[in-house]
Parts: structure tokens; C-alpha cells; sequence
């Protein structure tokens, strides 16, 4: 079959074919072996023509080791033979302590093909495909195999699934008939699903950033208000005494500011009444009784305008006003862990309005009222729901319940529901997420000791070039990227868009699973991401059938064309079933 070298051009052989044998098709991307007395050269067979063949070189076997990249080319007089089978087990890895099955070889008889652990996840994965190809039963066997692995029981693993569309519940449910120590742990966004728990997240572990998001702040301007909104609702749930008093100092202090002003007296009464009727206290109100020389008058009638325009019991307002303020308590730091309420954060919002003085500012009053708006409009919706968690709980103790099934048990896989919500707030919820986590393993004391996976399904919906690295100075994904593997958080990121996905978080992957790719864009977009992908690859997968991918990256020591084996219980990610449901 195979005749001698033609010549050599860069890292491609071309080989002659022997006079009167017929072509064979199936010869395509198999792996040849060109061997002489001193070198084992592997290539692989990119192209077939009536009268050459083209293999491409990939590397070396030495001392029988698989070794990458090729120094020397073969000899012209180089024997050709196909790769046995005993070879093809050096590239493809074997089953050791330290590897797991991935899939099986569709070239060679569903040869298996092998992985080592640390190579496959200790590093960021993405795994791209259309609609159809088997990215979801791709991802779930992955972690069928992981969890059904002969040589690794892991229990302490951590694999967090943010589900679009609700698919894995169905194929990870049952992990404990693995074995018992395995547990799944499911949480949905549907306020109807019995066998979930509805997913809620502490609003106290929102930062200044977090908020940020959550409320869609698009300007810097709007930070410090959030900073401030902050600082306010802490300090307002130390306890109710100092509740009262702060928001007392905060009342008086914006009431004094307007009635040393320039403005006439309707305005500052307009304004003190605006004040009031957004932000009040038991004791410090309209409807207060403040107490005269030998009278008492509700604060509201103080404000009576005489002939000359001024307020008749000016003096009486100035005593009234100036008893609350308490400059001390300008200079008091609240306790960061304290419990508070999204009703919370808006009355603190309110009173950051008056405090600061930004309704009387016209460059920043329509960035502080969007923020007001857009805090109501998550409270008045079911979207509050998912902050209203009923207990105190600091970080550490909340990462440790999202990981703890309601029997007491560890969870190895954490399944996040987000199919009942809009891509605005899954957003949020995904990167709110990714940062707790990466704030949690940044701190561990022993760096690393506990591994976190994110798998994000649909992750060109969460992973884009957002606005976060112009209103925040970083996007948390990326940072996670770039950052995150040292810390032991892994981002994995499954999507049919690639193209809309972050540039930086697809370059900093080390491994790829590239099922049928079709869209021109997102073939273009990956080969110039990808320093390490060539045209051939590309040509690959542009064939694959589904449930089988090109595989490459680190854990892999070459590229390869892998069929995932059908996932057992299937993730629910089929199509609709037309023709049966068009039964009568």
C-alpha cells in the first residue's frame, strides 16, 4: 500500500502509493508509523489523492514513550506501516491509578481512550459543538466516567453545573447507586419544582461589585452610591437603638444642609418634606410632636411661611433638628457580618440619596434614581425570591451548605437550575457564584486543598466581553481564567457560540472537546484563538457524527477523534419528538 517518500515539505510527508493498489478511504486520520533503524516517527494521514498519500508528523516514540514534536525527519527509505495497536495505547494513555476513561477510538475499533486526572482537570476545559452535536451527553458522560472510575473514588469533588435549560437533573440523580458516598444536590429557579430547593443566596455576601451587577450599574458615579448604600444597611442592622439614632443623624444632617442653602423657604420646606416622606423614623417625622415654649406642635405645621417668607418657628425647627445630630456616629465602622434584607438595602439606598445630597445634584440624580429603580423592580418581582435567604451565614458556611444534601451528607455534584429565570439575572447568579468561590479558595490556607469545577452550559450567555472591565476593572470569568487554577477553581465551559464567548477565558483553556462545528465565524474565531489548533483539526470536526469529538490539549498528547460513549441515565437534551406528539 504504502510506497516509498516523494519528498518532504515542512511537517507533511508525501508518499507514493503502490502501483495497483485500490484507495483506500478509510486510511483517513489514521496514525503511520515510519520507521528505520534508529527512530519510531508517528504521523497521521490528512489527505489521499489517486497517487499520494500526506501524513502529517506528530512526534516520536522513544524507549517506547510517546514524545511530541519531531526534530528529525524520517529517511526517504523509511519503513511505512500502519500504527498497531499496542503503539496507538502510548498516545492515547492507559488505565493507571492516576486515569480515567474518557471515550473510545472510532478508528480503531472503540480502542479506549484514556486520560490522567490531573492533566484533564486541573485545568480550564471548553467544549464546543452545534445544537445536536453531543456536547451534553459529552459533559455528562465525562463525569459518568469520573464518578464509575475503578481507580478513584472522588469523594471530595465539587462540581458545580449551572444548568440552562435543566438537562443534567435527569442524569445525575441517581449518582449514589454508583455508590452511596456519592450524593447529588439539586436547586431550581422554579417556585413550582417539589424536588429541588429553591436556589437562594445571602444578599449580606454581595460586595460593592456584586451589587454593581445585580443592579446593572453602567456608570463609576454610581459606585460610591452603592459604597455608601453599603456601609448604611450595615450599620443600620447592628441593632435597632443605633438604627434609629444613625438614620436620625443622617435626617437631620441633609435637613440642616437645605435650610442653610439660598433657596427660598417653599423650596426647602418642598425639599425637607421630600425628604421625610422617603425617609423617616418613629421619632423623626412629619407628624412628630416638637415641643415649644409652653406648646407642642406636630413638626409638619412648624413650617408655616409668614408675610416676610420666613418660617415662623424657625428657631424652634434649628433646636429641634440639631438635637438629633450626633457627629460621633459619623466616625463609626459597623460590623461587616450582618444580616439585612433587599428592603434593607433600599431603605439604606434612600437614605444615601439624602444623605449625600445626590437628589440635589443634577449630574448624578438620574444614575442614583436608575439604581433606586432597578433595586425596587428585583423587590417587587419573584426575582427577590432568590435573595431571601431566612438565616445569617457568613461565606465559608454558606459554600459549605451549597455542598451539604439536606440528610447531612456530602454532595460531590451541585446542580444549579437556572431554566426559570431571564439571562439578565443568570448572569448575575452565575457570576456572583464564581466570585464567592474564587474569594473562598483564594483564602484557603493551604492553597488548592479544595477543588472547585464550574461547568457553565450555554456559557456564551455568562462568559462575554462585558461592561465590567470598564465599570469594575475586571471580569470575574476571566479572572477566574487567568488566576483561578493555582487557587483550584476551574472553569468548564460548554457552548454551540464560541464566537461570543470572552477571548481571554477561551484562551487561557488547556483543553478542548470540539464536537460538529459548522458556523464559519465560530470556526474562524477558534482558529485564531487557539494557538494550538491548525487547519487540519478544523477539517476534522467539520465531519464528526454526533456524540463524537476532536479532542486536544493538555491531557491529550496528540489531537484526537473520540466517540463519547452514550451517557447512562441521558441528561434530558433531546429534541422534540414531532411525529409522536403530531398523534392523534
Amino acid at each position: 500500500m504504502f510506497g516509498q517518500i516523494v519528498y518532504i515539505s515542512d511537517n507533511v510527508a508525501h508518499i507514493k502509493i503502490k502501483e495497483g493498489t485500490p484507495v483506500v478511504q478509510d486510511l483517513m486520520n489514521l496514525h503511520i508509523i515510519f520507521e528505520d533503524e534508529k527512530k519510531k516517527i508517528l504521523g497521521e494521514i490528512e489527505d489521499i489523492t489517486q497517487e499520494i498519500i500526506k501524513v502529517r508528523f506528530l512526534g516520536e516514540i522513544v524507549n517506547n514513550q510517546f514524545v511530541g514534536g519531531v526534530i528529525r525527519k524520517p529517511n526517504l527509505s523509511s519503513n511505512i506501516r500502519v500504527i498497531t495497536k499496542e503503539e496507538f495505547g502510548l498516545i492515547v494513555g492507559e488505565n493507571n491509578q492516576n486515569s480515567m476513561l474518557l471515550g473510545l477510538s472510532p478508528l480503531y475499533d472503540d480502542y479506549p481512550i484514556y486520560v490522567n486526572i490531573n492533566d484533564m482537570f486541573s485545568n480550564h476545559l471548553s467544549i464546543f459543538g452545534n445544537t445536536g452535536s453531543g456536547k451534553s451527553w459529552g459533559m455528562a458522560r465525562i463525569l459518568q466516567n469520573v464518578f464509575s472510575n475503578p481507580n478513584l473514588v472522588p469523594f471530595r469533588s465539587n462540581f458545580f453545573i449551572f444548568d440552562a435549560y435543566g438537562e443534567y437533573h435527569s442524569a445525575f440523580k441517581d449518582i449514589n447507586m454508583v455508590n452511596p458516598n456519592f450524593n447529588f444536590k439539586y436547586y431550581t429557579t422554579n417556585f413550582n419544582d417539589r424536588e429541588g430547593s429553591l436556589l437562594r443566596m445571602p444578599i449580606w455576601l454581595f460586595g460593592v461589585d456584586d451589587l454593581a451587577l445585580l443592579l446593572s450599574a453602567t456608570e463609576h458615579s454610581q459606585l460610591p452610591i452603592i459604597e455608601k448604600m453599603l456601609k448604611l444597611v450595615r450599620i443600620f442592622a447592628e441593632s435597632e437603638q443605633l438604627n434609629e439614632d444613625y438614620k436620625n443623624h443622617l435626617i437631620a444632617k441633609a435637613i440642616m444642609n437645605i435650610l442653610y442653602t439660598n433657596q427660598t423657604s417653599t423650596s426647602k420646606r418642598n425639599d425637607i418634606f421630600s425628604i421625610l416622606n422617603d425617609c423617616s423614623t418613629e421619632k423623626f417625622n412629619l407628624e412628630a410632636p416638637v415641643q415649644g415654649l409652653g406648646y407642642v406642635r406636630k413638626f409638619r405645621e412648624c413650617f408655616i411661611i409668614d408675610k416676610e417668607g420666613n418660617f415662623t418657628e424657625s428657631i424652634l425647627i434649628t433646636e429641634y433638628v440639631s438635637s438629633f445630630i450626633n457627629e460621633e456616629l459619623e466616625q463609626y465602622e459597623s460590623n461587616q457580618n450582618n444580616f439585612y434584607t433587599l428592603k434593607d438595602l433600599e431603605k439604606a439606598l434612600d437614605f444615601t440619596l439624602i444623605s449625600e445630597g445626590y437628589l440635589k445634584n443634577e449630574r448624578t440624580y438620574n444614575d442614583a434614581v436608575t439604581l433606586k429603580v432597578r433595586l425596587h423592580s428585583i423587590i417587587i418581582s419573584d426575582n427577590a425570591k432568590y435573595f431571601d435567604y431566612p438565616e445569617y451565614v457568613d461565606l465559608n458556611n454558606y459554600i459549605a451548605s451549597l455542598v451539604t444534601c439536606d440528610n447531612g451528607f456530602k454532595a460531590q455534584i451541585v446542580n444549579f437550575n437556572l431554566e426559570d429565570i431571564e439571562d439578565s439575572i443568570a448572569k448575575v447568579i452565575t457570576k456572583v457564584y464564581a466570585k464567592m468561590l474564587f474569594d473562598f479558595t483564594k483564602k484557603l490556607s493551604d492553597r488548592a486543598s479544595i477543588p472547585f469545577h464550574i461547568f457553565l452550559e450555554e456559557a456564551h450567555r455568562y462568559v462575554q466581553n462585558d461592561n465590567d472591565k470598564y465599570l469594575l476593572g475586571y471580569n470575574i470569568f476571566e479572572r477566574v481564567s487567568k488566576e483561578g487554577r493555582k487557587y483550584g477553581l476551574i472553569l468548564n465551559l460548554i457552548s454551540q457560540r464560541p464566537v461570543e464567548i470572552s477571548e481571554t477565558v477561551i484562551s487561557q483553556a488547556s483543553n478542548f472537546m470540539i464536537f460538529k462545528l459548522n458556523h464559519p465565524r465560530d470556526l474562524d474565531y477558534i482558529k485564531k484563538m487557539l494557538p494550538n489548533i491548525n487547519q487540519e483539526i478544523i477539517e476534522k470536526q467539520k465531519s464528526l457524527q454526533p456524540g463524537t469529538c476532536v479532542a486536544f490539549g493538555k491531557a491529550f498528547k496528540i489531537p484526537l477523534i473520540v466517540k463519547m460513549e452514550k451517557p447512562n441515565p441521558t441528561p434530558h437534551s433531546s429534541n422534540c419528538n414531532v411525529e409522536e406528539k403530531w398523534k392523534a
